[in-house]
């Protein structure tokens, strides 16, 4: 803006059109001025409800998942809505603080939390383009002037002291400002979805830690009463042998089988400390710090009645992987408006105020006083080929959108329903293994009487004891699997974001 002082640093008050009037016109050429502000800013809010661009609408409602699960007919489900805090289900205090110390405590969560207070500071700093930019502004300038053309030369050097007020407000005829608060809306919700997936994943993942780590407790107290079966046979033959019996056959097949099965014991024991390691991590605690009561825990939670599972169109609605991506889709909407929005002229409404004098005292004086008011008009059509090739790009990225969209609720019917069907197959497998189990249990008890009674050979009696020793194994990995199986079910069906 042209400093609007004359050659001798009088101050002059300019009108919208820059002529310069005397300073006796300026009170009623303000009034008239601000009159005129207030118009073109009426004017431009009206105008600013207009916005270019595609207007968002949500495909979730028409997405083809409102049926029930095809695989919640088994007996193990029921049709009710699961709860948020799915794991307090199992009834196991240990469990439910281990979950609730993850979420206060978890790395990973605190990071996710950082990245929604950016993506709201982003909103933020969007909708402060509503508002009008003002500045203050304050200086001094000393010149030398030189009067040529007479005789003689004048030459004279003054110092101009100057200080202002600024404002100015960018008109959103075309809404680009409105579409780009719309995106920045949209990604700070895609951002807050982001954080109840990294919730959910960490009340998954601890909740699996500690099973994991039950469960490694209960397989090595199935491998401890093996070993101690295993011992006592070693025993029986090594005391036939000194009888007379007894060979030396039998007893290198009893030694063998006794170490055999305390070879698992090692795995195990590892098993259960990363398990135990991993829990303490998820809590936020160094590894060596995890929980007591998930060491000493050697029964696998489980819950005693069926799991609710709902239908498909809650699924889509409670899974917050869902609502990210139908959150993406709404911002590179909203994208495609700004984009458009480039190819229109954009307006600016601008105004000034303030002072100019040669000595300090005289700043503020009436007839020092000067302003300005007047909209600055842009428009790079020279150049439209570069907006039209940004519109192009926020078309396909939206258009990607709408693809990943699909292929989000796709991917999260497809793992509740393959979790569904991998727990109903699983409770088949723990019976039929509970019920081999049993008859193992007896078929070894009989051979051991028989064997005593001189019916049978010693290897009938290993051969049964090995069965057993089996059976028992493939019981508790199957127990520890159902476990995982729940847990991976419960997260498919993306609860424990919400917060109570």
């Amino acid at each position: 803006m042209a400093d609007p002082t004359d050659a001798t640093g009088r101050a002059m008050v300019g009108t919208a059109s820059g002529e310069a009037v005397p300073p006796s016109t300026a009170a009623p050429a303000s009034r008239m001025a601000v009159l005129r502000a207030c118009a073109a800013f009426a004017c431009a809010a009206v105008l600013s409800a207009c916005a270019v661009g595609p207007d968002y609408r949500s495909p979730l409602p028409d997405a083809p998942a409102q049926a029930p699960f095809a695989s919640a007919d088994a007996a193990g489900f029921t049709a009710e809505e699961p709860p948020g805090e799915w794991w307090r289900l199992y009834d196991d205090p240990a469990l439910g603080a281990a979950v609730a110390q993850a979420l206060d405590a978890n790395r990973d969560l605190a990071a996710a939390a950082a990245n929604i207070a950016r993506a709201r500071a982003v909103l933020r700093e969007a909708r402060g383009a509503r508002l009008p930019a003002t500045s203050l502004s304050a200086g001094s300038s000393t010149g030398r002037q030189n009067i040529v053309g007479i005789s003689p030369p004048i030459s004279f050097e003054d110092t101009i002291y100057n200080v202002g007020f600024d404002v100015s407000y960018q008109a959103d005829l075309f809404g680009r400002v409105r579409r780009a608060v719309e995106a920045s809306r949209a990604e700070a919700e895609a951002v807050q979805a982001a954080y109840d997936v990294t919730r959910i994943t960490v009340a998954a993942e601890t909740a699996r830690a500690y099973a994991d780590a039950c469960a490694a407790g209960f397989q090595l107290d199935v491998a401890r009463d093996s070993v101690e079966l295993q011992r006592r046979s070693y025993e029986l033959t090594q005391r036939l042998l000194d009888a007379g019996r007894g060979t030396a056959l039998d007893v290198s097949r009893a030694a063998a089988a006794l170490e055999q099965t305390r070879a698992e014991i090692p795995a195990l024991e590892a098993a259960r400390s990363s398990a135990l390691y991993r829990l303490a991590v998820l809590m936020g605690r160094p590894p060596a710090e995890y929980p007591q009561a998930a060491a000493d825990c050697t029964v696998s939670p489980t819950l005693s009645g069926q799991i609710p599972v709902g239908d498909g169109a809650a699924l889509l609605k409670r899974r917050p992987d869902v609502r990210r991506a139908e959150r993406d889709l709404a911002a590179a909407t909203a994208q495609v408006g700004v984009a458009v929005a480039e190819l229109y002229p954009s307006v600016s409404i601008g105004a000034a105020a303030g002072s100019v004098a040669l000595s300090t005292s005289d700043l503020g004086a009436s007839d020092a006083s000067r302003w300005s008011i007047g909209p600055l008009l842009s428009w790079s059509f020279p150049n439209r080929t570069i907006a039209r090739a940004r519109v192009l790009q926020a078309q396909a990225s939206a258009e990607a959108a709408l693809a990943a969209f699909d292929g989000v609720w796709l991917e999260a019917l497809r793992e509740t329903e393959t979790a569904l069907s991998d727990y109903a197959n699983e409770l088949d497998r723990v019976e039929a293994l509970a019920a081999a189990r049993d008859h193992s249990a007896d078929a070894a008890r009989l051979a051991n009487a028989r064997f005593e009674a001189g019916q049978v050979s010693f290897l009938d009696v290993l051969q049964a004891e090995l069965t057993l020793t089996g059976t028992e194994m493939a019981l508790a990995e199957s127990r520890s699997r159902l476990s995982t199986l729940q847990i991976a079910l419960f997260l498919a069906l993306g609860g424990g974001w919400n917060v109570p």
